[in-house]
């Protein structure tokens, strides 16, 4: 699903300002992965969080394949074909055993104090893939055989007298390999019995139901990523409609009298793109949230604005070399960090715009629901 039905160059419609069609909201669920090839490394065997993935994955009816060593191979396509070992790596879950570098955790602002890395690799194909870049080699899914270490080690890292965040989306949809791995509701169940932490993680799957009964505590915030209807169309594939993840969020933030689960929920706006009629777009997924949160709940929103660098761009146009993404590099500012790395973001003027009409938008319909960051 890297490209479904007629693509339409948002970079071209911008130019152009020629008005997007008006796109009709879907509702289908996200299909559960399962990958073509699942491989275990003598390591992640040794684990007993491995052996339980293991449980899960053959109850799934999925061949696995013991690896002899905790090398990886046979992920490259032989004749150097990018997209066949893209194809190859997406369809691949390898359960590896975290190294050691893995307990030095990294800050991640604004986003949450510290990275707390379940898995890393996800099955969606979004085609703006934060990851790409990101991470190096084939974009296979990792999942964490040595979780239980990787928890009790968050605690070394909590500050006294504050809340201290652990952000598990930094590298992959949680959610969305759930069902294989067991990793985010072990997460849940952990964090339930620490005061001074909270989990956070963003999906953009609906497949909760392992996380309704858990006894979270009101410690995890289960955040989802929503866009305008036609980003979400032509640029999210494999990933559940838009309102599903709505309703997936509305069933979470539920209280439980009310059949819900009464987790803190988030809405992570991401990336946000000026897109033609943006304004319209966008205020038709701004209403629909507020139908599906029509009740008092524990709410927050994130505002993330697209944003790629030179060797992200590079990546993504060998992933979807047909991608309808606008990665144009002229008319956008350059940022830089302290390193020298450089990112293409929107210009000043249009970035202020953009935020003002967000921030108005949000605090007229959730005056009560706390904007995290824009970025």
């Amino acid at each position: 699903m890297l490209n479904s039905g007629p693509l339409i160059s948002l970079s071209d419609a911008l130019l152009t300002d020629v008005p997007t069609p008006a796109l009709a909201p879907r509702t289908h669920s996200a299909k559960l992965w399962l990958p073509q090839r699942v491989v275990f490394t003598p390591d992640a065997l040794d684990e007993e969080f491995g052996q339980q993935i293991l449980a899960r994955v053959s109850a799934q009816n999925l061949e696995v394949e013991l690896l002899k060593s905790n090398r990886l191979t046979g992920l490259r396509d032989p004749g150097g074909d990018v997209r066949a070992t893209y194809r190859t790596a997406k369809n691949t879950l390898a359960v590896v055993k975290a190294p050691a570098g893995a307990l030095r955790l990294q800050p991640t602002p604004p986003s949450a104090d510290w990275q707390l890395n379940l898995a890393e690799g996800c099955p969606a194909h979004c085609q703006y893939c934060y990851l790409a870049g990101s991470l190096s080699g084939p974009p296979v899914v990792k999942a964490f055989a040595n979780l239980p270490q990787l928890l009790a080690n968050t605690a070394s890292y909590e500050r006294p007298g504050r809340v201290t965040s652990f952000e598990a989306s930094c590298y992959t949809d949680v959610l969305g390999i759930e069902h294989l791995t067991g990793s985010l509701a072990e997460a849940v169940r952990h964090f339930s019995q620490r005061e001074g932490a909270q989990l956070r993680f963003v999906s953009k799957y609906d497949h909760i139901d392992s996380l309704l009964a858990l006894p979270h505590r009101g410690r995890t915030r289960a955040r989802f990523s929503l866009n305008a209807e036609p980003v979400a169309r032509r640029l999210e594939g494999g990933t559940a409609s838009v309102e599903a993840r709505l309703q997936a969020m509305r069933r979470l933030a539920l209280p439980v009298a009310q059949g819900g689960a009464g987790y803190p929920v988030g809405v992570v706006l991401a990336p946000i793109m000026p897109i033609p009629d943006w304004q319209q777009h966008y205020t038709e997924l701004l209403d629909r949230l507020q139908q599906a949160f029509d009740f008092d709940c524990d709410l927050t929103v994130e505002f993330i604005t697209h944003r790629f660098t030179p060797g992200s761009k590079d990546v993504l146009l060998q992933w979807y070399p047909n991608t309808s993404l606008d990665l144009a590099e002229e008319g956008r500012a350059v940022k830089r960090n302290k390193f020298g790395g450089l990112k293409y973001v929107y210009q000043p003027e249009q970035m202020k715009a953009m935020k003002a009409w967000f921030y108005a938008e949000w605090q007229r319909r959730f005056p009560a629901a706390p904007v995290h960051y824009w970025t």
